[in-house]
């Protein structure tokens, strides 16, 4: 799938949780609610994949 279309899938479906849950929820909800709707979307993803993080040249085990 192109990249951008991918792009524009993926931030309508976050809007679309934030519009109906509204602000001021713990993240666990918005991510279980953006999980439910990319596999509407027929969209695949993978959760809480550990991601290296470096800032200012030190590398982080944050992530």
């Amino acid at each position: 799938m192109e990249i951008n279309i991918l792009t524009g899938q993926i931030i309508g479906a976050a809007i679309e949780v934030h519009k109906n849950l509204g602000p001021g929820l713990l993240e666990s909800a918005y991510e279980e609610c953006l999980c439910h709707e990319l596999t509407l979307r027929k969209l695949a993803y993978k959760r809480q994949l550990p991601l290296p993080v470096k800032y200012k040249g030190l590398r982080l085990d944050c992530g």
